[in-house]
């Protein structure tokens, strides 16, 4: 059945030659602009429970995926071990971008198009700017982050689409990792282009996170979050690498957008209804002084360590898989969710199950999902505590091993996780 519109939204082309485009935004999934937000919640809880990056809160989990990586999926674990060693050299200049000094002498004039401009020359497909909230600036990053840059540009950049299509794939997981590599790239170029408008500037992703750029990127109007945890951005839906650089430079801040993507994401649920681990819930929480969807990590993160990465939440997103103008264009037409219930949206294949159609889903059993959680140092300090109360004959071998593991842990601590998800220090 036909929907009313409720408002338009208009935003830029895709490419920066491309004509703008406009879609409709139906009545019954319109909410507020951006996402629904108490925002004392949000200050009480960054004031008493700071947020911490998973490298170093799930670390315990981390070092689990690593060893049973290499063994259910070799050719993934070296495929992560060469990302690593190609994005070093990367994350020390983004540990050092802070450092770096202006070339140019600042005008006093407004360069946010400037800016825009130049990121949608070097490729970035969405450009946005907002304050640096610090309230989601991780424990850890806290002493990292430079006082005196207020202003973020956001920028977000397309993964390949074919590949993203595999996923999960050793090919979906190289078009993450050549998307990270441009990042880097067409980072150095724009921070040297804002240093030569005489501002300063600190670069934060690939790997290197202040912290959940997220919320930035719906304050700054580039989408709104999915309840698969990620941002739905208008061209490419969640099929981007998110970038922030946090500068002084004179810039005037974009405006959160009701795209209706919060509503819509209720009525789709294909994500929810799709995800292997059965990880995504359906309902939305308030959380941290946000109304979201909780992921649950503990059905997640197996899979993603078996799978490539999976991101199959990201596949059968139908924002991503057809743009978000053709979606609402078709949600208004028909009251319809385009692709739902098809192969073409929803069919996924998993190297040892199988192909699994519209309405099947692969089994696991009970020990696939056993994942240590927690820090690792929690964990090296429980495992010793048992070892030594469980009556070991040989009373040197509990703190020989816990050594052991001790010095392994302090040696990941300087690894990404993953295919560069995050980085502990």
């Amino acid at each position: 059945m036909p929907r009313r519109i409720g408002h338009w939204v208009e935003r830029p082309g895709k490419r920066p030659d491309d004509p703008p485009i406009a879609f409709p935004v139906a009545r019954d999934i319109e909410s507020v602009p951006g996402v629904p937000i108490r925002d004392g919640e949000v200050s009480f809880y960054s004031r008493e429970y700071p947020l911490e990056s998973i490298a170093i809160e799930q670390s315990a989990s981390a070092e689990w995926a690593q060893g049973v990586r290499e063994e259910f999926s070799p050719e993934t674990a070296q495929l992560y071990e060469r990302h690593q060693q190609e994005m070093a050299p990367v994350v020390d200049w983004l540990k050092s971008s802070g450092e770096l000094e202006p070339a140019g002498e600042p005008t006093g004039d407004d360069v946010t198009e400037d800016i825009r401009h130049k990121a949608r020359e070097l490729g970035y497909g969405e450009v946005g700017f907002t304050r640096f909230d610090r309230r989601y600036v991780y424990q850890s990053k806290r002493v990292h982050v430079r006082g005196d840059l207020s202003h973020a540009i956001c920028l977000a950049l397309e993964q390949d689409f074919t590949k993203t299509q595999t996923v999960p794939s050793l090919e979906a997981e190289a078009a993450h990792g050549d998307a990270h590599r441009r990042q880097g790239e067409f980072a150095r170029q724009l921070v040297e282009f804002i240093g030569s408008l005489g501002y300063r500037c600190q670069v934060w992703g690939p790997t290197w996170h202040s912290g959940p750029m997220i919320p930035l990127f719906v304050e700054a109007g580039l989408g709104q979050l999915g309840i698969n945890g990620q941002l739905l951005s208008p061209h490419f839906g969640s099929r981007a690498r998110l970038q922030v650089i946090v500068t002084n430079a004179h810039v005037t801040y974009d405006k959160p957008v009701d795209y209706g993507i919060h509503k819509f994401c209720d009525l789709c649920q294909v994500c929810s209804i799709r995800c292997p681990g059965r990880a995504i819930t359906p309902d939305k929480v308030w959380f941290r002084g946000v109304e979201k969807n909780k992921l649950i990590f503990k059905r997640c993160r197996p899979v993603m360590t078996r799978y490539s990465g999976c991101g199959i939440c990201m596949k059968v997103c139908p924002i991503q898989r057809y743009g978000m103008k053709p979606v609402m264009d078709h949600y208004v037409e028909t009251g319809e969710v385009l692709g739902k219930g098809t192969s073409n949206l929803e069919g996924y294949t998993l190297p040892d199950k199988g192909y699994f159609r519209p309405g099947r889903l692969p089994a696991f059993d009970r020990q696939f999902f056993d994942m240590p959680l927690g820090r690792a140092e929690d964990l090296l300090v429980s495992d010793l505590e048992n070892a030594l109360e469980g009556g070991e004959r040989d009373a040197e071998r509990p703190w020989v091993e816990f050594r052991r593991r001790l010095e392994q842990n302090l040696a990941r601590k300087s690894l990404p996780v993953d295919m560069g998800m995050d980085l502990g220090e």
